[in-house]
């Protein structure tokens, strides 16, 4: 009875971290959508797209979303963590033992996946907050530019200089949001192919260690491709002798 109690409760381990990690998963992603929508919306306010409420009031309410968003994928990431140290330590129970080869390929998983999980989201922070730190830097310098204009007048020619350098300077932004923008995109893609072939791998895995007659077959097969990858390179070895002496007799 004792064994069945400690199975269920490894399983439940099993099955709380494979939720939460769903949850981080779908929090990561949207995340970084906000990530790019804050650009955007960043970008429509240098091109004039509105006076000064609209887009104020859209950046507040993305800044109070992403700390709150923060909050919550540290919250989860430290209860996973949590979860993570409990089933090591159940890894070292003597009742585990038996198990312990089988028990630690999946404890190594897990982490494998907080610690992605953990890079992504401190990659992604980082890369909002720089974002946010540059908008709020050329916001800033647009206020100057607009106050001097009004006091100093269009046709002053350091006026003029002043704004050619400062559409060069928001140019020069905007083709980097754009270039942030598409690696945002292939990174969404990768992590979903990334979860993918995990999910593949995991299946493979559990099915070996299940059937090990399966995972035997497999090894065979891979001994007899190597055998016949050799044996054809021999041949081939053979007969290019073989010509090079005809060709030169």
């Amino acid at each position: 009875m004792a064994g069945v109690g400690s199975s269920n409760y490894w399983e439940d381990l099993r099955k709380h971290a494979r939720q939460l990690e769903n949850e981080l998963d779908l929090k990561l992603v949207s995340f970084s959508k906000l990530c790019t929508s804050y650009t955007t919306s960043r970008d429509g306010l240098r091109r004039g797209d509105s006076s000064d409420t609209t887009p104020l009031l859209n950046n507040s309410s993305q800044d109070r979303m992403f700390d709150t968003m923060s909050v919550e994928i540290e919250q989860l990431l430290a209860k996973l963590t949590g979860v993570n140290d409990k089933m090591a330590e159940y890894t070292s129970t003597p009742g585990a033992s038996s198990l312990n080869a089988a028990l630690m390929h999946t404890l190594q998983r897990h982490r494998d996946i907080l610690q992605d999980y953990t890079h992504e989201f401190h990659k992604t922070k980082g890369n909002f907050l720089a974002i946010r730190e540059r908008e709020d830097l050329l916001g800033s310098v647009r206020k100057d530019i607009e106050t001097y204009k009004s006091g100093s007048g269009v046709n002053n020619r350091r006026t003029e200089l002043f704004l050619k350098e400062h559409e060069h300077l928001r140019n020069s932004d905007r083709l980097m949001d754009d270039t942030i923008s598409i690696a945002m995109a292939t990174k969404e893609n990768m992590t979903s192919q990334r979860g993918f072939l995990k999910s593949i791998q995991g299946k493979v895995n559990t099915l070996a260690n299940r059937f090990p007659a399966i995972n035997n077959l497999i090894q065979r097969v891979n001994l007899r491709k190597r055998r016949d990858s050799l044996i054809l390179g021999g041949v081939i070895g053979i007969c290019t002798v073989l010509l090079l002496l005809y060709a030169f007799h």
